[in-house]
């Protein structure tokens, strides 16, 4: 059991734009809403949930020299993460725009990211680099990254569990030179197909078969309000997530699950106990407004409880 694990994160913390429909959505026309930004990525979301299940987290990205900036260094100041990320003054800060419809779903998501696959080979070349992951008892990245970058950082860990998130259909691509050394990689079901080489009508056991088929020893396959699938040496499993009290926004759950998930494996729960943890952290994420819920242990303790234990996959 790892007692006051460190853990390093390498990837997005950026700008994220929510536009929510008023009404019943209407493509291509002017449709009422409204706009809230705040600071998001699927690494700096993660670790956020990391850090409220007692982890202790540092966070290495690349942003601009503009104010988005300023306000993403205090978010990650205000979220108890010891910040590590390179700033450039000449960029732009890389923004997520994400449009949801009135049941929070969302419509389509934009990303301007031109400075991370700029900047995060360059970035992982770097000395300190070396020195705290080698501090670190585990690594998270994502999919923001480019190859090159993942297949260094891997490198650096040196055995040390890498745990990743897909991030979108097209950046999960990235992962493949990889995908033999991660630890887990978290996943929708859209990302999943496309490392597995399956279609859209594809049972549980064929995504799952075809991840492990890619190289994956571990991953987590998310489905919206459907089971949710992880597997390891051990098989293959689902969690069934409990129906959320309320649907505020579902921006930023995958990322929870990750979170906490990860935290309760680098306590030593196995992959099965930890998905419960997971899954209970993205119900409170669906549950409210922001992307990274405010939860104490009393209310995470209330969600775990509604979890059902995990089914083993015939």
């Amino acid at each position: 059991m790892v007692k006051s694990a460190k853990i390093l994160a390498v990837g997005g913390a950026h700008i994220d734009r929510r536009g929510q429909v008023s009404g019943a959505y209407v493509p291509a026309a002017s449709n009422p809403g409204t706009m809230r930004e705040d600071v998001g990525g699927g690494v700096f979301n993660a670790l956020r949930s990391l850090v409220r299940r007692g982890v202790s987290a540092s966070l290495l990205s690349v942003r601009g020299g503009d104010a988005s900036a300023e306000t993403i260094a205090r978010a990650i100041a205000e979220a108890g993460i010891a910040d590590l990320s390179a700033v450039f003054l000449d960029r732009t800060t890389p923004s997520y725009t994400a449009l949801i419809d009135s049941d929070g779903e969302l419509i389509t998501g934009f990303a301007d990211m031109a400075l991370y696959d700029l900047a995060f080979p360059k970035q992982i070349r770097r000395s300190k680099v070396r020195e705290v992951v080698a501090e670190a008892d585990a690594v998270l990245c994502d999919a923001n990254l480019p190859s090159s970058a993942l297949e260094r950082l891997v490198a650096l860990a040196a055995g040390k569990p890498v745990y990743c998130i897909a991030i979108s259909p097209a950046k999960v691509v990235r992962l493949i030179p990889v995908l033999k050394e991660l630890a887990q990689v978290f996943m929708n079901r859209r990302e999943a197909m496309v490392l597995a080489g399956v279609g859209a009508n594809a049972t549980e056991r064929e995504t799952v078969d075809g991840l492990r088929c890619s190289g994956l020893r571990s991953g987590v396959v998310t489905a919206g309000e459907g089971p949710v699938l992880g597997f390891d040496e051990a098989g293959a499993f689902s969690i069934l997530p409990p129906a959320p009290r309320k649907v505020a926004d579902v921006t930023g759950a995958g990322d929870a699950l990750a979170g906490a998930t990860i935290a309760a494996l680098l306590r030593g729960l196995t992959l099965r106990q930890a998905l419960r943890e997971g899954v209970a952290a993205a119900t409170l994420a669906i549950e409210s407004a922001d992307a990274v819920p405010a939860f104490t242990t009393a209310t995470f303790t209330e969600a775990l409880a509604l979890v059902p234990d995990a089914q083993e996959m015939a």
